[in-house]
């Protein structure tokens, strides 16, 4: 079995929120003092109550669930898969593999996410924080991940936080692939079991170590 992350493993959040925010900016006419506090609030993760706050903090007259729509369809059109993943998973479920994505979020984006990206239909199974209530690196979404594809929990996380990904991998007792993307490895921090540049390489990587070891 392989877990995946989403945002910034399968597809790029940051690129797409950066494109979404100038965009917002231009359109409300927002200052860069705006723009930036549109980044704080946004970076790591959105959620519906955080428009609240941003339509109160900018003083926007668009009610708060006006603007949380806007940003679900503006992000998921933005978005499209890296280089090489579906192609990768297609190969990886052809082998055998059991595919998850556990990912962080309020389920009406990431599903949106994944449908625009056609990353939907690559997956057995689901498990995204706002349905089930649980976060990662908490150990009890990886293993709803096993209980989605009838599983005991074995195998493989892959995702680019060295904290909820790799970290809450490893203490649900699943090997772990980082996603790199050009960073360096924090320092002090227990290393992952393999480190990949994107999710292309890494999806080769557990590839190669199916054929020799089995999935």
């Amino acid at each position: 079995m392989a877990l995946f992350d989403l945002d910034d493993t399968l597809i790029s959040r940051r690129g797409a929120l950066a494109d979404w925010i100038r965009q917002f900016r231009d359109s409300h006419g927002l200052d860069d003092a705006s723009e930036l506090k549109l980044h704080e609030t946004l970076s790591a993760r959105a959620y519906p109550e955080d428009f609240e706050r941003i339509r109160q903090q900018l003083r926007l007259t668009e009610p708060a669930v006006q603007l949380w729509q806007a940003y679900v369809a503006g992000i998921a059109e933005r978005m499209s898969p890296e280089r090489g993943v579906i192609e990768g998973l297609t190969q990886m479920r052809a082998a055998g593999w059991a595919l998850v994505v556990v990912t962080n979020g309020a389920a009406d984006i990431q599903r949106a996410k994944l449908e625009r990206t056609g990353l939907l239909g690559s997956f057995d199974a689901l498990c995204i924080s706002g349905e089930i209530g649980v976060r990662k690196p908490s150990k009890e979404i990886f293993e709803e991940a096993g209980r989605r594809c009838g599983l005991p929990l074995a195998g493989w996380m892959v995702g680019d936080n060295p904290i909820t990904d790799v970290g809450g991998g490893r203490a649900a007792g699943l090997r772990t692939v980082w996603i790199s993307g050009g960073q360096q490895w924090p320092a002090g921090v227990r290393s992952p079991d393999r480190v990949a540049p994107d999710a292309s390489e890494a999806i080769a990587h557990l590839l190669a170590w199916s054929a020799e070891c089995g999935p």
